[in-house]
């Protein structure tokens, strides 16, 4: 019945992370309920979802075409402050990690139900000349770091903040910003991913039964996303997360 309870967060995560993203609001918190350590927990909930990030990434390959210059400037601070949060998260204690664990849904939570006005901001505030300044992409260069320090850490909700950072540099075609911040999350997963393979608390059983339910939800469970409507699920995501982040604040 565990595995079982896990595969199916591991549905929805997968499914939710097709159409909307957030699929981490759903999946972190079961494996917590279930009494696993919560370090232990947000690693393993980084191996089994961190390649949904490639085949996010596979879908938007056609936007990243004329997109190199954004992907060398920002590949760097991606990959350093990923791995950076990985290892600062190995150095929390777990008792700390709890404690911290109903304001980082919260948080991330606030960022996804804030996620599409923000977008929207950006698309009609940015401005392409940014895009030749020097200050503006060491700026960018320099909140990217932040956001994979954070997605090295805990890693729910670093979309909206990668989207905040491709505004800083001036980029407004939407497709091409969601194409390279699935690029950056993949980078920032992977690394991480790879140093919790060698020096972090897994549970691998846990981890492979919840990427087969990632890959089942986000396959299968993909149509059924859809007929919901991408609205319906965004929302749906946002109560699950608050409602995640006050129950465990009492747990």
């Amino acid at each position: 019945m565990t595995f079982l309870f896990i595969f199916v967060a591991g549905f929805f995560a997968g499914m939710i992370n097709s159409v909307a993203g957030g699929g981490t609001l759903v999946s972190f918190p079961a494996l917590v309920w279930l009494g696993r350590d919560p370090v232990a927990a947000n690693v393993t909930n980084t191996m089994s979802l961190w390649p949904a990030s490639l085949g996010a990434m596979y879908g938007f390959r056609r936007e990243l075409g004329d997109s190199r210059h954004w992907m060398l400037l920002l590949i760097g601070p991606s990959l350093v402050g990923g791995l950076l949060g990985a290892l600062l998260l190995l150095q929390t204690p777990s008792k700390v990690f709890a404690a911290l664990v109903p304001y980082l849904i919260f948080f991330a939570t606030a960022l996804f139900a804030v996620q599409e006005p923000i977008s929207r901001w950006l698309r009609h505030e940015a401005s392409p000349a940014h895009q030749k300044s020097r200050t503006w992409q060491l700026g960018a260069a320099s909140f990217q770091f932040l956001v994979g320090v954070y997605g090295g850490y805990f890693g729910a909700g670093i979309g909206i903040l990668m989207l905040a950072a491709l505004g800083l540099l001036g980029l407004t075609d939407i497709h091409q910003m969601n194409g390279l911040k699935n690029f950056f999350a993949l980078a920032i997963n992977l690394i991480a991913a790879i140093y919790f393979a060698f020096a972090g608390p897994i549970d691998w059983m846990d981890a492979f039964v919840m990427a087969a339910g990632a890959v089942a939800g986000g396959y299968g469970g993909a149509g059924l996303a859809r007929r919901l409507g991408r609205t319906f699920v965004r929302r749906a995501v946002v109560v699950i997360g608050f409602g995640m982040a006050v129950s465990m604040l009492f747990k």
